[in-house]
């Protein structure tokens, strides 16, 4: 039973963290590579807060706020850029956190940070706890996206030259989207950090980025529901299936090819194309 509640957990906090990228990516359209570098940042401040004695419930808003402000400097130097620039820039970032950390004798350096303070939750506590925030990222995502705001971001992802000339305040919108998405990411750093008691900078390095932005895709990018599954399996499917485990990127590799090749839209297009073949010209 203590092995299904760490799945569960694990699953929880994948996604949220995929959820997290999804605003960026899925709705507003800003490629990003470096994503984990906000998981890891959330991660060492809840981490280094409980150390400190803080405790942990109150370490989680201030992982998201530091991901968060650091997520709107990120977007800030990314305004003047777009499509495979971004995707460079953001991935600079993802190097650069963890350089930075690698560095920091106070951060555990290459060594990590172990041994963080337990929660004073029970493991079945701590697991639906950390399942309820990723329903109620789900549900802020779904509300994101029909609102407004959700909109805007759509068309900026759509036509983003248009939308300047219609008026609309772009950059305000793009950094809106980089505060929730990366504040997020910061909210399941720090479950993460609680979860595993153990952090390094290798966890958070551009592998991590690509299995979030795999998870993402397989999903289908935008898509709340898609992207949620899409998360919860693969991030089982290693501890699952052995082999899966040993060749893990080569798996996401081909599902991502696979997913571009023959179902752009992921698993939510290719589900609505079987139930919904009308849509697609097909009967």
């Amino acid at each position: 039973m203590e092995y299904e509640i760490s799945l569960a957990t694990s699953m929880a906090i994948s996604v949220l963290f995929a959820l997290s990228l999804n605003l960026i990516t899925g709705f507003c359209g800003q490629i990003s590579l470096g994503h984990a570098a906000f998981l890891g940042i959330g991660a060492y401040t809840s981490g280094m807060l409980a150390k400190a004695g803080v405790p942990f419930l109150l370490t989680l808003p201030l992982a998201m706020l530091l991901a968060g402000v650091i997520g709107i400097v990120v977007g800030l130097a990314s305004l003047r850029v777009r499509a495979d620039f971004l995707a460079i820039t953001t991935m600079g970032v993802g190097f650069l956190f963890v350089g930075v950390v690698r560095q920091q004798n106070a951060l555990g350096a290459e060594m990590g940070v172990s041994a963080i303070p337990d929660s004073g939750m029970s493991k079945l506590a701590f697991m639906l706890f950390a399942v309820a925030l990723a329903v109620a990222a789900a549900l802020l995502s779904a509300y994101v996206r029909r609102c407004w705001m959700g909109r805007v971001f759509a068309a900026i992802a759509e036509d983003e030259d248009t939308v300047r000339v219609m008026g609309i305040d772009v950059p305000r919108f793009k950094l809106t989207a980089f505060a929730l998405g990366t504040a997020l990411a910061g909210l399941a750093g720090g479950l993460y950090a609680q979860h595993l008691k153990f952090i390094a900078p290798d966890s958070f390095g551009f592998i991590e980025s690509i299995t979030v932005l795999s998870m993402v895709v397989v999903g289908g990018i935008g898509s709340v529901i898609g992207v949620a599954v899409s998360a919860a399996v693969l991030s089982v499917l290693p501890s699952w299936f052995q082999v899966i485990g040993d060749y893990k990127l080569l798996v996401y590799g081909g599902l991502l090819f696979l997913m571009m090749r023959f179902s752009p839209g992921g698993m939510a297009a290719l589900v609505t194309r079987i139930f919904h073949p009308d849509r697609w010209g097909t009967k």
